[in-house]
């Protein structure tokens, strides 16, 4: 195992420690509120230099399991965000941070979680890729739609925002990578590196600019993402139990479903928004990766039979 894979292997240790520097000397990080954008940037592009038109394929392979993740992923997170910002009483700008949370994609460190967990990788990807794309649209539309009552929703400026932040990096990742692909899958390690110390620095920033509001702040908002994220997991693998999939894609879904883009979500609310909006993102990518490490280890230790789940996803495609 290469140094950077045991990197990789405790990004949820590394994101604790960025935050909790971060809540003890602020001024480390608020100086970077600025590059925000471009360390999602390099997020996206990292992300992009691993996929291969496989992937895409894998869309076409499997169109039933990733259009039901694709439709949990847009309806049981928004709407959980707005029920459990209700529940707890968060003010506009929280409730903000939180619906931006639960109207992004997944995140892609449930490709990693997935494999940990024994689930279905190649599906995992392609729900990632497909909510990734839909999410330039569906994330300004969903955060105008439930909460565009309380707080103005620039939605067109999203828009273009998502656009850039997100497809263009990606695509530039792709075409990148048909040219250079063997190079690439050689230093994938290191990208995945690269794109833990933008997240882990993201979160420090998002930290260090509320550090005088945490002790007020951060416990309520630390519940609500908690229960949030429970929220996506349990549904996303009890809706895909009901839908009659067997554990493997079940646990794919309920992954993905579970874990977000949060730093996408951190940095509209940051540009759009406030910094406390973006607060629950921050708190978010902390808490998902610990949740997600811990269910992966879970599954882990409950293998499940690889061929049921490969011929179901064969199977959606008949």
């Amino acid at each position: 195992m290469s140094i950077f894979e045991r990197l990789n292997r405790l990004f949820p240790v590394w994101a604790i420690l960025f935050a909790l520097c971060a809540a003890w000397q602020p001024e480390w990080f608020t100086g970077l509120a600025s590059q925000i954008q471009l360390l999602l940037a390099i997020i996206m592009f990292a992300m992009g230099l691993t996929l291969s038109r496989h992937d895409f394929l894998g869309v076409i392979r499997a169109p039933l399991p990733v259009a039901v993740g694709l439709i949990l992923q847009f309806s049981v997170m928004p709407l959980a965000a707005l029920c459990v910002s209700w529940m707890l009483g968060l003010s506009p700008e929280l409730t903000t941070g939180m619906v931006l949370v639960g109207a992004t994609a997944g995140g892609t460190a449930s490709n990693v979680m997935t494999w940990l967990a024994g689930g279905h990788v190649a599906l995992s990807v392609s729900m990632t890729l497909v909510s990734t794309l839909v999410s330039v649209a569906a994330t300004p539309l969903l955060t105008w739609l439930l909460v565009g009552q309380s707080v103005d929703v620039p939605v067109w400026g999203m828009f273009l925002s998502i656009a850039q932040l997100v497809i263009a990096p990606i695509a530039l990742g792709v075409v990148i990578h048909h040219f250079l692909g063997a190079h690439i899958r050689r230093v994938e390690p290191a990208l995945a590196s690269l794109a833990m110390f933008a997240i882990v620095v993201i979160i420090a920033i998002v930290v260090g600019l509320n550090a005088g509001r945490l002790a007020t702040l951060g416990p309520l908002v630390a519940l609500a993402v908690m229960l949030h994220n429970a929220i996506g997991l349990a549904g996303g693998y009890g809706i895909g139990r009901l839908l009659g999939f067997d554990k493997r894609i079940a646990r794919t879904i309920a992954i993905e479903v579970g874990m977000q883009n949060s730093g996408l979500a951190v940095a509209l609310a940051n540009q759009f928004f406030t910094a406390t909006a973006a607060l629950p993102g921050a708190l978010f990518s902390v808490w998902h990766n610990v949740s997600g490490s811990l269910l992966a280890g879970y599954w882990k230790r409950r293998p499940v039979n690889d061929a049921d789940g490969n011929a179901q996803v064969d199977a959606a495609t008949h």
